[in-house]
């Protein structure tokens, strides 16, 4: 972009500044530390300048909004348009108290529904089972039957709204309740509008929740997607998740790589189905965690962008700009969150805010200060969705189409999270012999995200510890053990048993046969390969639990534990 004599007067100017201006300074006052570093443990310059992105084509790298390579953006207008959809996560005990935490968000304003489901849930278990006691309620909503969703979302149009549901192993179930919820309301299932997590590669990589093996399930996950490409093309069937891989200690890099390539693999899956690409790919979402290095964030969601594009035309032969246009939701950092002092929380979250809508992100969830204590208040989750409203409406981020572009610092920084991701999925489709999904197999098989990401988060560690890496609150600016009056939520122990009192109702008043039939059917369906999921429609259509359908999965691939070496 730049002219190479241009180029040369730069490099002269700066060995001139570096000696008459900056050298100066340096002898006499030096710098607050040896090395600035980002979240990542990525060392950052001191001065950028055109030289450092000398070699960045325009049209090629950047491009304009809404064209290829959507370094820029997915949209020519981004939120000059419309703004981002503010989607707080809301889940806890009934689904009465979570019904209500609902309408309360879309009264204060918010334009999507984000749910949380409980670890018995999450699972594929029903509320009465054993192995949930303790558990009902206590990190999300209890969802066992039809009956649980159909109270969930009381009052609500879903024909209005669009729902995001974070839950993985279980996921075929949830979604497959929502379809028909759907069909009860009249509401044609072309119409549906949310997300479904569904992504059982990122849970054998970090987040560690499942039922059966990888392969059975991304077969399930594969049945889910061609489902939605027949049936819901609204709905995305899978949010390929890097959140929950950050999460876990990695650098933005490794996240970045890490959900590509899950992306890719899930490609490859459905292609192998017989899908077509071009039918696929748009219906593909992606989640991405955004930390406190503000830079390094708005580099990593420029360079996502770049990547996936590149990639679905090159490797895919992906011939719709829909197909090539990575789109993705953002929530802050839960790990960033403190318990001392958690009002600096706010802080951190509308940095990390601040930075998603600087990277151009689709959705946004804002975390609540009290998250490293208790699930969220009312207050918490009112001033989380306020950060998001006052950077849309007050602070004039949303009023620019990629504000960071140009950036000597960030384009150059775009440049080297590529650069560094791409390495990582090139490594990873060499484990595979020329397959992204089986190298991520033999990845997960072998430790190799295991290790990679426990390497980043023991370093990351370390920096913590030794005051490298500045907590505010934690390892520096303490208050002495005294931490500030916080309010926090309490889920009553008495949520389960009003869960078990409907869950009870439900199986007394429901038909034991026709649950039976169902159940048979789907087990006949998973033996002989069918697409699942019709089986599954019917089956919570009967008021078939959560954990009975589930059990079907489980009984024909078997359960799962894994084991990696850490050598």
């Amino acid at each position: 972009m730049f002219d190479e004599d241009d180029l040369r007067a730069i490099r002269e100017g700066r060995e001139e500044w570096t000696e008459e201006t900056l050298d100066p300074v340096l002898d006499r006052f030096g710098e607050r530390k040896d090395r600035f570093a980002t979240v990542s443990n990525h060392e950052v310059d001191r001065l950028y300048t055109p030289n450092d992105v000398a070699d960045v084509d325009y049209d090629e790298d950047l491009g304009f909004p809404g064209e290829e390579p959507y370094t820029r953006g997915p949209y020519p207008t981004m939120y000059r348009g419309r703004t981002w959809t503010m989607r707080q996560f809301a889940g806890f005990g009934t689904a009465e108290e979570t019904n209500e935490r609902f309408h309360y968000l879309i009264d204060e304003g918010q334009t999507g529904l984000s749910t949380a489901f409980d670890m018995p849930s999450l699972m594929g278990l029903d509320s009465d089972d054993p192995m949930s006691l303790g558990e009902v309620g206590k990190e999300g909503v209890a969802v066992d039957t039809l009956a649980d969703m159909e109270v969930l979302f009381d009052g609500i149009d879903i024909g209005d709204v669009s729902t995001s549901f974070t839950i993985n192993p279980s996921a075929i179930v949830i979604y497959a309740m929502y379809v028909a919820m759907a069909d009860q309301q009249g509401l044609p299932r072309e119409e549906i509008r949310g997300t479904l997590q569904n992504d059982m590669l990122k849970e054998f990589i970090a987040q560690k929740e499942w039922v059966i093996p990888p392969e059975p399930a991304v077969d399930v996950v594969t049945d889910t997607i061609e489902f939605a490409v027949e049936q819901t093309p609204k709905f995305y069937p899978v949010s390929i998740s890097g959140y929950h891989i950050r999460e876990a200690g990695s650098t933005a890099a490794q996240e970045l790589a890490f959900t590509l390539a899950d992306g890719f693999g899930y490609a490859e899956a459905a292609i192998e189905r017989g899908l077509d690409i071009d039918d696929v790919a748009p219906l593909f979402s992606f989640f991405f965690n955004s930390h406190n290095s503000v830079l390094e964030e708005v580099a990593k969601f420029r360079a996502a962008r770049r990547i996936y594009a590149r990639v679905m035309d090159e490797r895919f032969d992906a011939e719709k700009p829909e197909s090539k246009r990575l789109k993705f939701h953002t929530q802050t950092a839960g790990q960033s969150l403190t318990a001392q002092q958690p009002l600096n929380n706010i802080i951190r979250v509308t940095l990390q805010a601040a930075a998603g809508v600087m990277g151009g992100t689709q959705s946004l969830h804002t975390n609540s200060y009290d998250e490293a204590l208790a699930l969220p208040s009312e207050e918490a989750v009112r001033i989380a969705l306020r950060t998001q409203q006052i950077l849309a409406e007050e602070s004039g981020l949303a009023d620019t189409v990629d504000p960071l572009g140009g950036s000597y610092a960030v384009e150059s920084l775009t440049d080297e999270m590529e650069a560094e991701a791409m390495a990582y999925i090139t490594e990873i489709e060499e484990m595979g012999e020329g397959s992204i999904l089986e190298g991520i197999f033999t990845g997960i098989q072998e430790g190799y995200f295991h290790r990679e990401i426990q390497d980043s988060a023991f370093e990351y560690q370390r920096r913590v510890d030794e005051g490298e890496e500045v907590v505010v609150g934690v390892n520096k600016y303490t208050n002495d053990g005294a931490d500030d009056d916080t309010e926090l939520l309490h889920v009553s122990d008495e949520v389960r048993d009003r869960q078990l009192e409907r869950l009870e109702r439900v199986k007394e008043e429901r038909d034991d046969d026709e649950v039976e039939a169902t159940l048979d059917a789907l087990a006949d369906a998973v033996d002989e390969g069918e697409n699942t999921m019709p089986f599954v429609v019917d089956a919570v259509k009967a008021y078939a639990t959560m954990g009975e359908i589930m059990e079907v999965f489980e009984a024909e691939h078997g359960s799962y534990t894994e084991t990696v070496g850490l050598a």
